[in-house]
């Protein structure tokens, strides 16, 4: 599933792709700005992001989705 961070006093927003569910993902997210703590994302790449949960601006979460093969996709 596609992750987008969007930073505080940032233009640009950081996209990435996840295995992690939905579900969980939210509810770490709630667990880290509640708690004023520092947000760590994974990507499938193992490539690791952290972010501040005061900088944080929004996160949006995407839906999986199958990738389309071929001409009529």
């Amino acid at each position: 599933m596609e992750i987008k961070i969007g930073v505080k006093q940032s233009p640009r927003e950081i996209v990435m792709d996840s295995d992690e569910t939905p579900k969980d993902l939210a509810a770490r997210i709630e667990e880290c700005v509640k708690a004023d703590s520092l947000l760590s994302f994974t990507d499938l790449k193992g490539r690791q992001v952290f972010v501040p949960a005061s900088a944080l601006a929004y996160v949006e979460i995407g839906t999986e989705s199958a990738r389309r093969v071929g001409f009529g996709a």
